[in-house]
């Protein structure tokens, strides 16, 4: 496995990271900017990348948009959509419209109106109602309006492959997140000062910070192997690597975040501050087919 990005991978990476800091919300009051979520929307359909699986995109790819739409707070549907048109691809099913569902609601719900979902081998679709903001401020979840039908049937090893797709974007949507939030605190860090200094002189705080970065370069290299993964390895090993991927970003994301709002001190508590944004995408992320260390075959302590 070569972990190095292709010059194709890093022009999306790029492409995708300046959508994001664009269009991104930049506080926490943008995240009721209407006209914003409308343009955001609007280029994230322009850029085709809520179908990248049926242009041909590896899972490193679909990996590489999540990971720094997760890191720019990114408001508007992307991992839904992408899943449920790689979804749709296996059944020849049409994906437009439709986002995944996971358990009893759809996920990323924002404008759509129909979610697919899979189970053991079962792809269903359901019609959704409204979508509503929930303890994620930058994704929309939907109840089911009807019950769902079934559309189509695929192998195992489709079903295997889909899973460790779902939980490397979910894990790679972590790893972004992880990185906004630690890069949100290393700034305030410089410009806040205590007894004449900036905090981020201090010991106390310079080391949660290093050990946040450390946190987030161990995440960017299981998520990478279980990205690369999906395509590469047989589906139980693929599998078994995207479980250990989830494990591992959603523990450090966790962690990272919550060292945020505490570098940031009294004001990382206030609804003002975004830091409270990110630890809350990177919680309900954590949830999203979540994983569990009886699920994989080594010890994570």
């Amino acid at each position: 496995m070569d972990v190095r990005l292709t010059a194709e991978q890093q022009q999306l990476r790029d492409a995708a990271a300046k959508l994001a800091d664009d269009l991104g919300p930049g506080s926490v009051q943008s995240l009721a900017d209407q006209d914003r979520i409308t343009r955001l929307d609007r280029q994230i359909e322009s850029t085709g990348w809520r179908a990248l699986r049926s242009d041909g995109a590896t899972g490193v790819e679909v990996a590489i948009v999540a990971e720094e739409f997760g890191r720019g707070l990114v408001d508007a549907p992307f991992l839904g959509p992408v899943l449920a048109d790689e979804l749709a691809r296996q059944v020849d099913a049409d994906a437009d419209g439709s986002t995944i569902a996971f358990g009893d609601h759809a996920i990323d719900a924002r404008g759509y109106q129909r979610a697919l979902s899979l189970r053991d081998a079962t792809v269903s679709a359901v019609d959704l109602g409204g979508a509503r903001v929930g303890a994620d401020l930058t994704r929309a979840n939907a109840e089911f309006s009807g019950t769902p039908a079934v559309i189509g049937e695929v192998p195992d090893d489709v079903a295997a492959r889909w899973l460790a797709l779902a939980l490397a974007t979910t894990s790679a949507d972590l790893v972004g997140t992880a990185r906004g939030a630690h890069t949100l605190a290393c700034d305030y860090a410089k410009i806040r000062e205590q007894y004449g200094k900036p905090i981020g002189s201090y010991q106390a705080v310079a080391h949660l910070l290093a050990e946040s970065l450390a946190l987030i370069e161990g995440s960017v290299s299981v998520l990478r192997h279980a990205a690369w993964a999906v395509d590469e390895l047989p589906p139980a090993e693929a599998i078994r690597a995207a479980r250990v991927a989830k494990i591992y970003c959603a523990r450090a994301a966790r962690t990272v975040c919550e060292t945020s709002v505490q570098v940031h001190g009294g004001i990382g508590n206030t609804w003002e501050c975004l830091a409270h944004v990110y630890l809350r995408r990177a919680l309900t992320s954590a949830e999203l087919w979540p994983v569990r260390l009886e699920e994989i075959d080594i010890g994570l302590s």
